[in-house]
């Protein structure tokens, strides 16, 4: 079950109050899971389970997504702003320094709590930021076509699509390599998330000048790439590499984009080997 949680962020107008919907399981030492721009937090279900019976995990919606409300008046969707509000996230949740992981936008949010030395390891699946200009512009009309789509689809046939794996595939095989191993009800959510997902537009606006280069030193790195990555090509891996060069730099064979469904025993190794 989710739980929400509140807490005063500052904003150039004095402080606001940001709520955000998460859920907290197992135990060992704590690690927070970050979705991408449009999921939400049940992105990670299919390696939750496995990741706790060695971790404490805990998984995000964003502000503006999945359950989280978005952000008040004053705070922008951007870098320094999130890592504010994931900042005092931690706070509020008393974790000191976690393993953060994170996939696509949660990729490169988790390599930013890393140069805020707000992390203690960062495993990042796919993460943004490591694009060309051209790389960044197709995948960002690539999103915007996939809400737009969504959007237009009535929700009794976002269900009835839901049921053959042909639905499921022409509903998500941009994100999933396999997209019939994704259930019923997780594809019938998450195409209901992005269609309501407040915070989309205006992170993709504060996305349009960002790239990552720090090289993160002294911070244990994991970059993984699914092989079958439609939206943000594997090459990008390769260009995170050479600007983090201690990190390890995993294929993810068979994986699409969101590999946490592709191949959960995969993507749970990672993270557990990421995080030891």
């Amino acid at each position: 079950m989710s739980a929400t949680v509140s807490f005063k962020v500052p904003t150039p107008h004095g402080t606001s109050d940001v709520s955000v919907s998460y859920t907290r399981v197992g135990r060992g030492e704590p690690l927070v899971l970050l979705h991408g721009i449009g999921h939400h937090l049940q992105a990670w279900d299919p390696v939750v389970d496995i990741v706790a019976t060695e971790r404490e995990v805990i998984a995000v919606d964003l502000p503006g997504f999945g359950a989280s409300p978005g952000l008040p008046d004053g705070l922008a969707y951007d870098l320094p702003t999130t890592n504010s509000v994931l900042g005092a996230l931690f706070e509020a949740l008393e974790l000191d320094r976690p393993h953060v992981v994170g996939n696509s936008l949660g990729g490169l949010l988790a390599l930013e709590l890393g140069r805020e030395k707000l992390a203690r390891s960062v495993t990042a699946f796919s993460p943004a930021g490591f694009w060309t200009e051209a790389e960044r512009q197709y995948a960002f009309t690539v999103l915007r076509a996939m809400r737009g789509i969504a959007r237009r689809l009535p929700e009794p046939l976002v269900r009835q699509l839901s049921r053959t794996a042909a639905g499921r595939t022409a509903l998500t095989s941009t994100i999933y390599a396999r997209p019939g191993r994704r259930s019923p009800d997780a594809v019938v959510a998450e195409t209901l998330a992005l269609v309501a997902a407040a915070g989309f537009e205006a992170t993709l606006r504060a996305g349009g000048t960002v790239r990552f280069t720090d090289e993160l030193p002294g911070l244990p790195v994991t970059v993984a790439w699914g092989s079958r990555d439609r939206l943000l090509l594997r090459r990008q891996g390769v260009r995170a590499k050479q600007l983090i060069p201690h990190a390890r730099l995993i294929r993810l064979p068979g994986c699409g984009h969101v590999p946490m469904n592709d191949d959960p025993a995969l993507v749970a190794r990672v993270i557990l080997d990421g995080t030891s």
